[in-house]
């Protein structure tokens, strides 16, 4: 079973590797992991629906722990800003621009890398209000 596959080594040995072994699992195997989709939904008026619009976005995304490089701990203690996890969320910036005639319920999907994490997928849902604004 694939997902087994060094299962007990990263627990005991290295706790915080587990996210770079998922990686070379997915390049090696194809496996995708869900958990790393980060969803997000706009709200929008029809105006800025109809005219396309720009929307600035702070998403939350996990990433390596500065503190401890992604070890999850210092010497033999575990790191205390990501509780020895190895990893920590950062809010990342976003622009998306909206195309004009975005309909309601269009799901916008693209990959986003940031110098503290790996490739993210992203899902951004587009509501249009019912109102005239």
């Amino acid at each position: 079973m694939p997902h087994s596959c060094f299962a007990d080594e990263i627990a005991i040995d290295f706790p915080a590797v587990g996210r770079v072994v998922d990686g070379m699992r997915h390049a090696f195997l194809g496996e995708a992991e869900e958990r790393d989709v980060v969803a997000a939904e706009v709200s929008v008026s029809r105006r800025e629906a109809a005219g396309g619009h720009v929307v600035y976005l702070s998403l939350p995304v996990r990433g390596t722990c500065l503190t401890c490089g992604g070890r999850g701990e210092s010497w033999t203690e575990p790191c205390t800003e990501c509780a020895g996890t190895g990893a920590s969320l950062f809010n990342h910036p976003v622009r998306l621009a909206l195309p004009a005639g975005v309909a309601d319920g269009a799901t916008f999907r693209f990959r986003l890398t940031s110098p503290q994490t790996g490739p993210v997928r992203v899902e951004v849902r587009v509501a249009v209000q019912s109102t005239l604004v």
